[in-house]
């Protein structure tokens, strides 16, 4: 055997370790990222469903009936009579 080429297989055979022990880590990073995107896409399709729950709530509590009703009923107000209004015109 030649002794001299001991040391260039001992750096190739460290290289390749080094090399499958990135690889492993590389994919190991690759799947944890790939579980925290699943994760943040469900947190964010449960966001969307809670905010078109929000907009049809609001739309529901904001109608003109519902507006008219409680300005009625707690704040005891009433569409004005005919003799009530009054037409301001500007001063030309």
């Amino acid at each position: 055997m030649n002794w001299a080429r001991w040391p260039l297989a001992g750096v190739l055979t460290l290289a390749v370790v080094v090399s499958g022990t990135a690889v492993v880590y590389a994919k190991y990073a690759s799947r944890k990222s790939f579980v925290e995107l699943q994760q943040l896409r469900a947190e964010r399709d449960a966001i969307d469903v809670e905010w078109g729950r929000l907009q049809l709530e609001e739309s529901t509590l904001a109608t003109h009936v519902r507006v008219e009703r409680i300005a009625r009923d707690k704040l005891k107000m009433h569409a004005p009579d005919v003799t009530e209004i009054v037409v301001l015109r500007p001063k030309r």
